[in-house]
């Protein structure tokens, strides 16, 4: 069994690029639903479209192999954990007490 590099660096990006497409949509949808007059068909929409090109780019870019799935969730995480931190609005610095 032969581990390859170039295989695994394109299954991390193409989970990082699953991980913008998933959250990015994510952040889109929840910042319209105050504006459309089903938000719920919105949300559901978006859930389906997301999870969709989400659960194709994992599976196309497996080719078999659980190694390039584990990267690829590794890169749809990292990009998670970037996004929280990017978007999370700042500090007020007063307490809810």
């Amino acid at each position: 069994m032969t581990i390859n590099v170039l295989h695994l660096l394109m299954a991390f990006l193409v989970g990082m690029g699953a991980g913008i497409v998933y959250f990015g949509g994510l952040w889109w949808t929840v910042r319209q639903l105050p504006f459309v007059r089903q938000p719920a068909l919105l949300t559901l929409g978006s859930f389906f479209v997301r999870t969709g090109i989400s659960l194709t780019a994992f599976y196309l870019v497996s080719g078999g192999r659980w190694e390039r799935i584990l990267i690829s969730l590794l890169g749809f995480i990292i990009v998670r954990g970037f996004l929280v931190h990017w978007v999370r609005p700042a500090s007020t610095g007063v307490s809810a007490d």
